[in-house]
């Protein structure tokens, strides 16, 4: 049965909103619910709110207007709506009023109740699967890291030191050595006895003159033949018949080269036997000074 207070409670309110609803606008709305409990929020939908109600026209007595939003996309009005007061409250919608029950929460006396502090997170045992996947993350970490010391970290260190490596196989070959060997493949060109005289001359003394800057620091393929002989002359490994060599040599070459000169074939011979015993006596003083500068340090050392 209805009590008293309740019905008045709804006179009062038709009374109350009866002038608003003669004056006020219809609208399409959805509540989600007229039932919370204190503190709790319900939604108010409009739909095509036209003239759009304000957050003062919407609240009632006892009940607050969080904030309002408008969906463009639908054309809907959405206002959040809460209560501190535990009761019955009305919620004017144009014309329309809707009772909102607020339950308060039962039980709670908070004048005799020890309100405590909120508890800290509980932990949770690990599951095996936790511990597994941990365990299976750290092998595979120590897997990539023998793979990169002992596989990847070498292997990069290879090819770098190979990559810096701008030494070439033909530069560890002995400067006398090479001479030699590129004297002998131009013997058997056979240049000047296809009539390639001046070529085969150009050759033999760059030969040479690369050997005399290899071996002995002489910067001969940039100097004339007297520059050469004058710079060769006061060298350390200079004698008086590998002088006479290299002048033969050259000084032919010049005249075959500048002078247009055709030597008899024997001067062709006589340039290339110049060139392989200037070489050969050139490698020989060397070594021989090379040997008296060990014995010498040997005999210093002791």
């Amino acid at each position: 049965m209805v009590d008293t207070i309740t019905i008045r409670k709804w006179i009062v309110g038709a009374l109350l909103f009866l002038p608003f609803g003669v004056m006020g606008q219809r609208y399409d709305y959805h509540l989600d619910t007229t039932v919370i409990m204190l503190g709790d929020q319900t939604k108010l939908a409009i739909e095509n709110p036209v003239p759009m109600p304000t957050l003062e026209q919407i609240s009632g007595e006892g009940l607050i207007s969080l904030g309002q939003r408008v969906d463009t996309a639908t054309n809907t009005l959405y206002t959040l709506l809460t209560s501190f007061e535990p009761g019955e409250h009305w919620l004017r919608v144009g014309e329309d009023s809707v009772l909102i029950t607020v339950q308060d929460v039962e039980n709670v006396d908070t004048l005799s109740t020890d309100i405590k502090d909120i508890t800290g997170i509980l932990k949770q045992p690990y599951t095996f699967w936790e511990i597994f996947r941990w365990v299976l993350l750290a092998l595979v970490l120590v897997g990539l890291f023998f793979l990169w010391r002992y596989v990847w970290h070498p292997y990069f260190v290879k090819k770098m030191m190979q990559l810096g490596d701008t030494t070439t196989p033909e530069a560890t070959v002995p400067p006398d050595e090479r001479a030699l060997s590129a004297l002998e493949n131009l013997r058997t060109k056979r240049l000047w006895q296809q009539g390639r005289s001046k070529e085969y001359h150009t050759e033999l003394t760059d030969i040479v003159r690369r050997y005399l800057m290899d071996a002995h620091g002489i910067n001969s393929t940039e100097m004339t033949t007297g520059q050469t002989l004058e710079f060769f002359s006061a060298s350390r490994v200079c004698t008086d018949e590998s002088y006479r060599l290299l002048r033969q040599m050259l000084e032919t070459a010049d005249m075959v080269k500048f002078a247009k000169s055709d030597p008899p074939a024997y001067e062709h011979d006589r340039s290339m036997e110049s060139a392989v015993a200037f070489v050969k006596a050139l490698a020989v003083k060397i070594e021989k000074a090379d040997t008296d500068d060990s014995i010498d340090k040997k005999e210093a050392t002791v």
